[in-house]
């Protein structure tokens, strides 16, 4: 059965018929640039659109100065930050404090720390080791640091990459926005990760203009009898870094 053919200009007629709420958009792009920590472009998005933030923006800044230590490996500054503003936070969650301590025990072996981080390790994280299989193993893995050329190709160098740190950053992050009883997730992507799910079951039943990019986020019409799957491909590359 032959699908159905929606031009642009049909489709274009039907998406001017949408009624979106200028204060809902507002609000979607306000919550992204507070959660995302762009505090300068909150605030100039306040002041042009008129959109109240729901939060003190300068806790904003207090994140990303948090987020900021950690991306650096200045690990034990970030923790006191976190304490100065919620001591409760890392009393709370002990997983996420774990994490914090085995960042430090990574930073003192990409220093050549090695005196050093065999103490910390035996002091700080066995003890919790000990008490959590996870943790044990998790510190095992990071111990085996120790046993491989530091600048050369190991099973365990990703613990070394910035995206290591990065992703220590995002969990302390998602914590203090808990802790302020803010969402620790945008809903942009969200509903990015929708509007593709949306385009696959429709590429089932008809050929409509449809966003291939979410970059550049076009219509674009494609030729009578392209495949639908592989013009989805760049459309969930994008959606999934967003």
């Amino acid at each position: 059965m032959a699908k159905k053919v929606i031009s642009k200009e049909e489709w274009n007629a039907r998406l001017a018929e949408v009624q979106v709420d200028r204060d809902d958009l507002n609000k979607l792009i306000m919550n992204y640039l507070i959660i995302e920590g762009y505090k300068d472009a909150a605030e100039k998005f306040s002041q042009e659109s008129g959109a109240k933030p729901p939060v003190n923006l300068e806790s904003i800044q207090n994140r990303m100065v948090v987020r900021t230590a950690i991306q650096r490996g200045h690990i034990e500054e970030a923790i006191e930050r976190v304490n100065d503003l919620n001591p409760e936070i890392l009393d709370t969650n002990p997983k996420l404090f774990f994490h914090l301590q085995q960042q430090r025990l990574i930073e003192y072996i990409r220093e050549g720390r090695v005196m050093e981080a065999l103490e910390f390790a035996q002091e700080e994280l066995a003890p919790r080791g000990e008490e959590n299989p996870e943790f044990l193993s998790e510190l095992e893995r990071t111990m085996s640091l120790l046993a491989f050329d530091l600048n050369g190709p190991s099973p365990v160098s990703d613990l070394l990459t910035p995206a290591q740190r990065q992703k220590l950053a995002s969990e302390l992050n998602s914590a203090l926005l808990l802790s302020q009883s803010q969402e620790k997730d945008p809903k942009l992507p969200a509903l990015l990760k929708m509007c593709w799910w949306a385009q696959q079951q429709l590429d089932e039943r008809c050929t409509y203009p449809k966003i291939k990019d979410f970059n550049k986020a076009e219509l674009v019409m494609e030729p009578m009898g392209a495949v639908g799957g592989g013009s989805q491909g760049s459309s969930s590359s994008a959606v999934a870094g967003a």
